[in-house]
């Protein structure tokens, strides 16, 4: 019988029931791993990203509301070169004028620090009246330092020297703020190079150069002068010179721009050199400028006060 029943096996009779059954535990087998493996199958195994399956962490489905796609999927922005500053209103150049005697002038670029001017912009002249404007800003700053409020007063008297350049008001605040101490600080607080406390002490003899004097002009705009709490009071007083005081830098501008162009101007007959000694400074939204001229005393003060406003008028770029 034993025979019978392998020689059915080898000619391909009947399977038993145990084999049945094992092919179809192998069959049942093979179709769940193809359901765990098949995208989308409620059988599908969270394993398969980590077996490879890399659409299923880069998926560009939305995750949530506001997804920005380009901030997961960066890209290497090319460069941009950084945007350039408008040009200056004042052109560099060498200047030859008409002009009889000395004169020098000097810009600075409040954005940069650049300074440009003459080949003599380190060559200095008496201030005259021009040192006012330091004067006051000292005054102011060390008032506001020491936790005082000036009086009204005292305001009408700075207001009195800034716009009308008023010498006895002048001399009181030179007093209070120690004299020639206050040119020490005024070298030392604004980086000057070129200039120097006048040998008798006085303000109107400072020397100063054209570069310094836009760097004075830089020290007030900037605040280091006059201090936070009195800058945008001083400022406002020197767009507002008038009189005598009010010529040079600024009337080379049209008259739209004149008013927002602070200044501080300085005349003065020197009797002792036989010279005029006139010197200006002005302070402009993105430049400050410092303009010196000396000539024969004979020549009267119109002269220089012109020669200001022409040094600069040859200075300015097309189309200011």
């Amino acid at each position: 019988m034993a025979g019978n029943r392998r020689a059915d096996r080898r000619n391909g009779g009947e399977a038993s029931p145990i084999r049945l059954i094992a092919v179809a535990v192998i069959l049942i087998g093979l179709v769940l791993v193809s359901l765990r493996l098949l995208p989308g199958s409620p059988f599908e195994s969270s394993a398969a990203a980590k077996w490879g399956d890399t659409d299923a962490s880069t998926s560009d489905r939305p995750t949530g509301a506001g997804t920005d796609r380009s901030a997961r999927q960066p890209s290497s922005p090319s460069p941009s070169p950084s945007p350039s500053l408008e040009p200056l209103p004042f052109v560099a150049k060498d200047l030859k004028l008409d002009i009889e005697g000395w004169y020098s002038w000097s810009v600075l670029d409040r954005r940069t620090g650049k300074i440009i001017g003459s080949k003599n912009m380190g060559e200095t002249s008496t201030t005259a009246s021009m040192i006012k404007a330091w004067i006051v800003a000292d005054y102011l700053r060390r008032a506001a330092d020491a936790g005082q409020t000036p009086s009204d007063a005292k305001l009408a008297d700075a207001t009195r020297i800034i716009r009308d350049s008023d010498n006895t008001r002048a001399e009181q605040f030179y007093n209070q703020v120690d004299r020639d101490a206050s040119i020490k600080r005024l070298i030392s607080m604004c980086k000057l190079t070129d200039s120097s406390v006048a040998p008798d002490g006085g303000w109107s003899r400072t020397a100063l150069s054209p570069r310094d004097t836009a760097r004075m002009g830089n020290c007030i705009v900037t605040g280091t002068a006059a201090g936070p709490k009195w800058t945008k009071w001083l400022l406002n007083e020197m767009k507002q010179v008038r009189g005598a005081g009010d010529f040079g830098i600024r009337k080379a501008f049209p008259a739209s721009e004149q008013k927002k162009i602070a200044i501080k101007n300085g005349w003065i007959d020197r009797t002792k050199e036989q010279e005029m000694h006139i010197n200006c400074l002005a302070i402009g939204d993105t430049w400050t400028m410092g303009v010196m001229v000396k000539y024969p005393i004979n020549m009267g003060y119109d002269y220089g006060m012109k020669n200001c406003e022409k040094i600069t008028e040859a200075l300015l770029r097309p189309g200011t």
